[in-house]
Parts: C-alpha cells; structure tokens; sequence
C-alpha cells in the first residue's frame, strides 16, 4: 500500500473505530442496508464498484461516510466490514482483484458477505478468509429493496457464530427485523436458495393465474381480491399484484437475479439427486422472460411472458 494509504487508513482506524464499520457495494440492497446503520449511529468507510454512489451517500451524510479508493482500503480501516454485491461473478471479481477484498484481509478482520451465492462458493469465500488470519460470517438476506431501505431484511447465517453472538444485537438488529444462525459455513446460503427457490416459484404461480384469468376474460383485480381473502394470502401477492396488473415492474428484486437463484437451487437438487421440477418450470418462465429484455425489470415481470406463452 502506498504510504498515502496507510497514513489515511492509520488516520480512520484512530479516529472512527469506536463506531465505523466498513461497507462494500452500494447497489439496491446495499445502499439501503448502509444507510440503516447510518441511523443507528454508525459512521461508515464505503467503497462501490461505480463511484458515484460513494459520493452521494457521503453527500447525504456530511461528516459519517468516508469514500474510500479500493475494497483493501475499506479493510485497512476497519475492522469490521460488510459486503452486499450482486452476483457470484461480481463477488469473484471484487474480493480477487488488485486492491480488493483479500488483499486486504489480515489478523483482526471480521469480514460479514451477504450476498446470495451457492453454498460451494461461501465454503470458498471463508477459506480464503480465514487463511489469511480473518474471520468470516456468511450472512444471505431475506428480504428486497423496501425491506433493506426500512431495515425488515431477515439474514441467514453461518460460519463464525462467535461473529453472529457480536454483531446480532447491533448492526444485524439495525438492518434487520429477525437473524438466523445454521451452523457450517454454506448453510446460510442453503437456506438462502431454498428461500428464494420458493418464492420464485410463488411468484411464477401468480403470473400464471393471472395470465389464464385474463385470457378467460375475467377480472384480474377480483382474482387478487377473492386470493387475499383465503388461505392463499400471503405479503408478496398483495404487494406485486396490484402492480402486475398495471405492468408496473420497478425493480426491487431483478429478474436476472432471481433467475439465477433458481438456476442454484436446482443445481443444489442435482448436487443432492433430489428432482425439483416446480423450480425448473419457474427457471424456464424466468429465462423466457429475460429472452424478452426483462432481466432488469422486477422478478414479477416474469408475468409479461407468462401472458404470451402459447400450449
């Protein structure tokens, strides 16, 4: 590191560390989530792969987010550090590049992922981790961009449950309305598929019905109405319904992503010799729709395609 770099990390780590932590990735669920530990007090050491996010948290809150140049920067000023990114590549990418994630582990990191990654990958993550003297909490959410913004994610953990017993009645409390500990490191990334796996599937169920309601010429708004009202009621129904019937698909939850998560969790079903042929209808409604351009469109535009698929 350029001595530079040292002085500002030394200059972080004296000034903040009673109550900075450091934050990697900024995007729908990230900027949410760091913003929920702004209010509960703490000040943040952030680095995003576009900087621009950096910049405007950091404008939003004068005085408590310091921008940092490379995801080691963020570990050399902190010891303990977050990351929320997107997908399995950018995971690789942002944790193996120069200045990245490893290069800044050493003894005292406390390193807490939260991406959505299949359990092989977290297995990995954690190896690279703690050889290098860290330790490593794997910590997958339940929950979307709304959840993560009003702090209601559910996080799914395993690996480092000292980690879990540290940080469960503070930052995790802070971000989120409920935490859960497996055990083994890729337990939580079991769970998180599965999780996911099922509202997927929920969600395929829907667009579907709505689709055969609207070609049999009925109201689909009733047919919102008449499942609320029975057994079928569920949070996700009355949230995404209502919009896809307008074809409001703002994205909370990226088609691509829950595409890819189906796609591991029937990968994890082979892996185990266990058939899931309701997720792998859904993995193909899904892949049908990103052909039609929706992949960054919410996960309820599998409905736009649902409406068009022929016997």
């Amino acid at each position: 590191a350029s001595r530079s770099a040292r002085l500002l990390a030394d200059r972080l780590r004296t000034d903040t560390m009673t109550d900075s932590v450091g934050f990697i990735g900024l995007g729908i669920m990230g900027e949410g989530m760091a913003k929920c530990l702004l209010k509960s007090g703490r000040k943040l050491v952030v680095w995003n792969r576009s900087a621009g996010k950096c910049a405007a948290l950091s404008a939003d809150h004068p005085g408590a987010v310091t921008a940092v140049d490379s995801p080691s920067a963020v570990l050399a000023a902190c010891d303990l550090v977050y990351c929320m990114l997107s997908t399995p590549d950018a995971v690789k990418a942002v944790y193996e590049m120069e200045g990245g994630v490893l290069a800044g582990v050493r003894a005292g990191t406390k390193l807490v992922d939260c991406a959505t990654l299949a359990a092989e990958d977290m297995v990995r993550l954690e190896k690279q981790v703690t050889e290098r003297g860290g330790r490593f909490l794997e910590a997958p959410v339940s929950g979307s961009k709304g959840p993560a913004a009003s702090g209601q994610l559910i996080f799914l953990t395993a690996g480092d449950e000292p980690l879990f017993e540290e940080i469960k009645g503070t930052d995790l409390e802070a971000m989120g309305k409920a935490s859960f500990f497996f055990g083994a490191p890729g337990k939580g990334a079991r769970m998180k598929l599965v999780v996911n796996m099922v509202m997927g599937t929920m969600m395929a169920s829907l667009g579907e019905g709505l689709a055969l309601c609207g070609a049999a010429g009925m109201d689909c708004e009733q047919l919102l109405k008449v499942l609320d009202l029975g057994v079928m009621s569920n949070g996700m129904f009355r949230l995404k319904g209502p919009k896809m019937v307008q074809s409001d698909h703002a994205p909370n939850f990226p088609l691509q992503h829950a595409q890819k998560d189906m796609r591991l969790a029937g990968e994890l079903g082979a892996q185990l010799g266990l058939g899931l042929p309701v997720a792998a209808a859904t993995n193909a409604a899904m892949l049908a729709a990103r052909e039609q351009g929706l992949s960054d469109e919410d996960f309820s535009s599998v409905y736009e395609a649902q409406k068009k698929t022929k016997p």
